[in-house]
């Protein structure tokens, strides 16, 4: 089958766009390969998958976790979301900046952002299924986030009136996590890093 990489953002972060056979029936495609993966440098050790429903304004995160480290491949698998991811490695070249890419079951485009950057997303359309494969499994004692709509972050949102969980609304700026103990837990190593 085969994946392209279409592009390298903040130096980690990679859109994957999987080769799909369309034909009058439908389409097929491959999400998944663990040694085409490996061959493109990608990870290949997933080990969690996830699947959420959102309807149009729902934002998810900023989300991360640091035991175990946790990666991230995202794609949409129903209508259409704004996916982001903001690198919050102490010492990174990128620290702050964000990427945002709009992902559909009809581009099939994926985004893969490893441990060090928070993940979420946007629900553009009226009902948006987002799946993720994750590269460790989740633990609730080593997890946070950032706001959605920290103003030193600046993330350009496509929508600004939206829905958003307690525990995503009382998050901490980004500045405000920097400032905890817990923050040590991810540095900039350089790009020799492989943080999956």
């Amino acid at each position: 089958m085969g994946f392209v990489i279409e592009s390298r953002q903040l130096e980690n972060i990679i859109v994957i766009v999987p080769k799909v056979h369309r034909y009058e029936r439908g389409f097929f495609m491959e999400v998944y390969q663990a040694d085409q993966f490996r061959a493109l440098g990608l990870p290949s050790n997933f080990v969690q998958d996830n699947h959420s429903y959102s309807r149009k304004g729902v934002v998810r995160g900023l989300h991360f976790q640091w035991q175990p480290p946790m990666g991230k491949l995202m794609r949409v698998s129903r209508g259409t979301a704004f996916l982001v991811a903001v690198d919050i490695r102490k010492g990174s070249p990128n620290l702050g900046k964000w990427f945002g890419l709009e992902v559909s079951a009809e581009n099939m485009k994926q985004v893969w952002a490893p441990a060090g950057f928070a993940r979420g997303f946007c629900a553009l359309s009226d009902d948006v299924e987002v799946q993720y494969k994750c590269t460790g499994v989740y633990n609730g004692s080593a997890e946070s986030g950032i706001r959605w709509d920290d103003p030193d972050l600046g993330i350009e949102w496509p929508l600004r009136e939206v829905q958003l969980s307690e525990k995503d609304r009382n998050a901490p700026t980004l500045r405000n996590w920097l400032a905890s103990s817990n923050s040590e837990q991810f540095t900039y190593e350089g790009q020799t890093t492989r943080s999956y």
